[in-house]
């Protein structure tokens, strides 16, 4: 696919669900500090578009209640827009990483402490703003009315019930979610765009509660009711003492903690989980497949000087590339080509070993199908479920012979020992002219759980050694003409 395609593809529903589940898989994989610098930065973005939302409300009375409120929603988008485009961490759509959890690829701890670590940066960054803001004094622009419109909108949201702020907040992040769901159907930067625009605006121009923004508005309104000076009020024609309710106790626990507990169940739950239960988890019933658990028992016929020290955990891969057995089958190929690659484990959600895919599978069912590929083909349709495991205490002696000798061919005799066939040929000369065919990738088991690979390269280069020292092709022809 061309760049030019790729920009104006668009994603069906089950298309959009693969993209939400690598993008709460990323949120989690993400390291503490890039996490808490996303974090601050979003925190910032969503502080900057409140700024933008209370200059295009102030004075626009005229214009008509909802129309007013419309635009401040237009404007209030730009921060989910700058968080979707430069990749900022918002707790909002962080709980989102609810879909990695149901899918077992993360821990219920290390959902809380991903949600955690991003609450906690987007709040600095709205503290940052903040400082910067109030320096700056923009709650005087206007002949003070930019300050008196961001007092009554900090003041509005502590004037809820608990039960009312819980409900706005979930009726919020229902939204906010929503509006990030649309940028998975798109990989096009103005798409995604355009796509937060209008849920975005719908929250704002409504008064639902986002508890990021909160995080600046209200601090916002208390700075400005406890450290404007006489003159402000002066001007304004209010006293101070009507926004005494502007305080830090009252902002958490009216308003802060509701709103929070509101926004996880509207986003994690209302549009996370019930997406995942819609498309994902029916396919993760059907792929529910046997795990392959047991190991080939691998020994030696034959004594060896080398060193059997050398274990399947010492040369194996243990990151190896999985597939999953819902995947579509030109993904799955694609997998494989992207990473130089000719076959790949095929995994369940818990990571367990549940078979194989192979070029060779797909060539054959190519072959049987006249070049003619199967619509909806997926990896559990052509995946090998014969497959041959070793386990990780294994020897690297014993796993060289299993690649390279039959021992039926070798020995061929009966269960109690009569021989089937005669040769005059030697051992030696019998291992080399026999035709052995073995995997050439090896899954890893440790206890029943896929822990890695074991490719030939990876036998031959542990058997490297054996040989001495490496020496370059110079060095190599002058030691020939010595």
């Amino acid at each position: 696919m061309t760049q030019a395609q790729a920009n104006i593809q668009y994603f069906s529903p089950m298309e959009m669900m693969a993209e939400a589940e690598k993008f709460a898989l990323s949120k989690a994989k993400k390291t503490s500090s890039m996490t808490l610098s996303l974090a601050v930065m979003a925190g910032a973005f969503i502080g900057l578009a409140f700024l933008f939302y209370i200059t295009v409300t102030t004075g626009s009375a005229g214009a008509g209640w909802g129309l007013s409120r419309f635009a401040g929603g237009l404007a209030f988008s730009m921060g989910l827009i700058l968080i979707v485009l430069c990749g900022g961490e918002l707790f909002t759509s962080s709980v989102l990483t609810s879909i990695a959890w149901a899918n077992k690829q993360i821990t219920f701890g290390k959902m809380l402490k991903t949600w955690g670590k991003v609450y906690v940066g987007n709040f600095i960054g709205a503290m940052l703003l903040l400082a910067i803001v109030s320096a700056a004094g923009l709650y005087q622009m206007d002949n003070g009315q930019w300050g008196l419109n961001a007092l009554n909108i900090a003041q509005h949201k502590l004037h809820h019930t608990v039960i009312q702020a819980f409900a706005l907040g979930i009726l919020c992040n229902l939204l906010v979610c929503l509006a990030i769901w649309l940028t998975f159907s798109s990989a096009n930067a103005m798409t995604k765009a355009v796509m937060t625009i209008l849920p975005v605006a719908m929250f704002v121009s409504s008064g639902f509660e986002h508890c990021v923004a909160n995080m600046f508005m209200v601090p916002l309104g208390i700075v400005i009711q406890t450290f404007a000076p006489e003159s402000f009020w002066t001007q304004v024609g209010v006293a101070q003492a009507q926004y005494a309710d502007l305080n830090i106790t009252q902002f958490v626990t009216a308003n802060l903690i509701p709103v929070t507990i509101g926004n996880i169940v509207g986003g994690s739950v209302l549009v996370g989980l019930a997406n995942w239960s819609i498309y994902r988890r029916p396919q993760l019933k059907a792929a529910s497949l046997s795990t392959i658990t047991t190991t080939t028992k691998l020994a030696s016929v034959k004594e060896t000087t080398m060193s059997t020290n050398i274990l399947v955990q010492d040369i194996m891969n243990p990151n190896p590339i999985t597939l999953s057995a819902d995947v579509h089958t030109p993904t799955a190929i694609d997998t494989l080509l992207d990473n130089h690659i000719i076959s790949a484990p095929v995994v369940d959600v818990e990571g367990r070993l549940v078979g194989f895919f192979s070029a060779h599978d797909v060539m054959v069912d190519l072959w049987c199908q006249d070049y003619l590929p199967v619509s909806g083909q997926k990896v559990v349709d052509l995946m090998s479920r014969d497959v041959v495991a070793i386990d990780v205490s294994d020897k690297l002696v014993d796993v060289a012979e299993f690649l390279c000798i039959d021992k039926e061919q070798l020995y061929p005799t009966t269960s109690v020992g009569i021989a089937t066939r005669f040769s005059t040929l030697s051992l030696e000369e019998r291992a080399k002219s026999m035709r052995v065919s073995k995997p050439h990738v090896l899954p890893v088991l440790d206890n029943g759980k896929l822990v890695g690979v074991v490719t030939r390269e990876n036998v031959l280069a542990a058997l490297r050694n054996i040989y001495g020292e490496r020496v370059s092709l110079v060095e190599e022809k002058a030691l020939e003409t010595a």
